[in-house]
């Protein structure tokens, strides 16, 4: 019996291993903390997430992520600025959230585009390329975010690198980590059953 259950754990952390190893390896020369090494691209991409917490207080991934796409924009290293996230519940204006305090810190609103539909990490990176057009972008977001979101580009038909905006520790961090794992195995499912944005929509041209 004790070595079937071990038998058991080992086959499942392999089943979570395996996933992660493979997109860590793939993106870890596409990830740059350093704005003065990033290339630039024409779009950079922000990767969702939700201003608040459950407490009323400021979620750090939502506030560094803001922080990262404006100083990758000051620094010229992007022209545009597509936020992708969601906006499903009347509680939940992701995008929008985004582009308000974009603009407040000085990013004009003509250079933001918001793309609703965001539900995933999946969404936003099928989406970026079949509704917005791109090809080439920089995913903003945290680094374990950018590796997932450049994996899944690279098999949708985007090149794609991503400046990593500051991670979030403590608690709060640590839960976001052990999801990742799971959210890394899920990667893998999605393109072995070839699963579809939930919307796709009409054309939306950047420039």
């Amino acid at each position: 019996m004790k070595k079937k259950i071990l038998l058991l754990v080992i086959i499942l952390s392999l089943f979570v291993f395996i996933p992660n190893y493979i997109i860590y390896n793939f993106s870890s020369d596409r990830v740059f903390d350093n704005i003065n090494q990033i290339k630039s691209n024409k779009v950079g991409v922000v990767l969702g997430t939700s201003k608040l917490l459950k407490s009323g207080n400021i979620n750090l991934f939502y506030q560094y992520r803001v922080d990262a796409a404006v100083a990758l924009y000051k620094a010229g290293k992007i022209e545009f600025i597509l936020v992708s996230g969601d906006n499903s519940s009347v509680n939940n204006h992701e995008p929008t959230d985004f582009k308000n305090d974009l603009i407040a810190l000085g990013i004009p609103a003509e250079r933001i585009f918001l793309d609703y539909a965001g539900f995933r990490t999946l969404d936003s990176v099928v989406r970026a390329k079949e509704i917005f057009g791109l090809t080439e972008v920089t995913f903003i977001s945290q680094k374990f975010h950018n590796e997932r979101a450049i994996y899944l580009a690279e098999k949708k038909g985007i090149t794609s690198i991503g400046f990593n905006a500051k991670d979030v520790g403590g608690k709060s961090g640590t839960k976001v980590m052990m999801r990742e794992y799971l959210a890394r195995v899920k990667v893998f499912v999605d393109l072995l059953f070839g699963v579809k944005p939930h919307f796709l929509g009409d054309k939306i041209e950047i420039k």
